[in-house]
């Protein structure tokens, strides 16, 4: 048995364990996109290790195809950790507090887009490009999110304990090894045997996010506090002047509106 072939059962065997702790302790009923997600990439490694046995002419197609929906669960995934965090006062938050925070995330992501290059990219062909520049930017993006999550957890009343911060710092650890890794290929021969032992130690590290998901989730939730009433004013403060700049603008828009018909 080859060690690609270790790592791929027991990236799978993980992620089953982790999955069957999240419904175990119900945690999926509070993150459920996360919890799809984990299903989705135990579900997709068997597709993938099917395609390479059986139709490995399709194989490209599966991998994009699975590409595509993996990352549009990453991104559900950081919006339901953002939505998470704000739990204690997410009733007392205007309706379109979600959709701004899925636009905020997607705006970040459009910041860093032409910053995941590098050194020898473009000696790549346009599909591969593409790839490693999706796969860099979300990379970026999970990195960046672990990092205010963690830098904020007093403000935001939240610590190790805490799911958000425990599923965030899973892919955090996952994705700065990805970036490193990328980092180094840029400036490697493609199917080198160190390249192909860089993207090993990649799957490594996400079976080690696994396993320390799997310890997290084998403990009991902690509590969620509540924010402090310094955050409270804050937060509710920066969405009642959003509310009232959306509000001036919508009127703005009208009285030209009902100025061009006069």
């Amino acid at each position: 048995m080859t060690l690609d072939t270790v790592l791929w059962l027991a990236g799978d065997g993980a992620t089953a364990v982790v999955v069957g702790l999240l419904v175990f302790r119900g945690t999926f009923r509070t993150f459920p996109i996360f919890s799809s997600y984990l299903a989705w990439s135990l579900l997709s490694d068997l597709a993938a290790f099917a395609a390479i046995h059986l139709y490995s002419a399709s194989y490209k197609n599966v991998f994009l195809a699975v590409l595509v929906v993996d990352h549009l669960f990453q991104f559900g995934v950081l919006v339901e950790l953002s939505w998470s965090v704000l739990r204690p006062l997410r009733a007392a938050l205007p309706r379109w507090t979600l959709p701004a925070i899925a636009a905020l995330i997607l705006l970040v992501g459009a910041v860093i887009w032409p910053l995941a290059t590098g050194p020898g990219l473009n000696n790549y062909p346009l599909s591969s490009r593409m790839i490693f520049h999706v796969q860099e930017t979300f990379a970026i993006l999970r990195i960046l999110f672990f990092l205010i999550l963690a830098g904020c957890s007093q403000l935001l009343s939240i610590g190790w304990r805490d799911r958000e911060l425990q599923i965030a710092t899973g892919l955090g650890f996952y994705s700065l090894v990805s970036l490193a890794v990328w980092m180094r290929h840029t400036s490697q021969a493609v199917g080198g045997a160190q390249y192909h032992l860089l993207d090993q130690l990649v799957a490594v590290s996400y079976v080690c996010s696994l396993a320390y998901w799997g310890v997290c989730f084998a403990t009991k939730e902690a509590e969620r506090r509540e924010f402090t009433p310094q955050m409270q004013s804050l937060l509710l403060a920066m969405a009642g002047t959003a509310r009232s700049t959306r509000i001036a603008l919508t009127e703005s828009v009208a009285d030209k509106s009902r100025d061009r018909k006069d």
